[in-house]
């Protein structure tokens, strides 16, 4: 896929720049959603499958996902490419810019208050973990939960808490 212009925020946009590739990342990386009907599922906005399913092409000639081989009647897992994981500093920037732009409920906004508290370093570590969850990376030592543990307990607590009342 040829950029329109050898401009490299162009070239990132013509990847990156519509709503749902960047929704779709964010549910292969947090939600660890890696099969067509999970990501079908559990999108919260409501993706449509025919939008998934290019989304998902994209995304993989653009080499920011694998699609698995799979036998027929098997259903294929996508996996995320370095390039992919690389994307995770630029969705963080996304987040922490919605965080103090736009509104939203304390429940999804759990998660991403908790990579802000934590900053570049929980970032960083978890890049390694999807290293190792979709690349086959040795795992690095770690004392405690990994970060998508501590991602999932950050949002359960969230639910738990319930609405802020507003």
């Amino acid at each position: 896929m040829e950029p329109r212009s050898g401009c490299p925020i162009n070239a990132a946009v013509e990847v990156l720049g519509d709503r749902w590739s960047l929704l779709v990342l964010r549910d292969v990386i947090f939600g660890d959603r890696r099969y067509f009907r999970a990501l079908l599922t559990g999108s919260i906005e409501g993706i449509a499958s025919n939008i998934l399913a290019d989304r998902l092409v994209r995304l993989v000639e653009a080499g920011i996902l694998t699609r698995g081989t799979a036998a027929r009647g098997q259903r294929a897992r996508y996996s995320l490419t370095e390039a992919g994981i690389q994307t995770l500093p630029v969705i963080y920037a996304l987040g922490n810019w919605g965080l103090d732009w736009r509104a939203g409920s304390d429940e999804l906004r759990g998660r991403q208050q908790l990579m802000r508290d934590e900053g570049p370093a929980f970032v960083e570590e978890l890049m390694d973990e999807l290293r190792e969850r979709h690349l086959g990376a040795p795992p690095k030592p770690r004392s405690g939960p990994g970060p998508l543990e501590r991602l999932d307990a950050a949002y359960a607590a969230a639910r738990e808490r319930g609405p802020s009342p507003g």
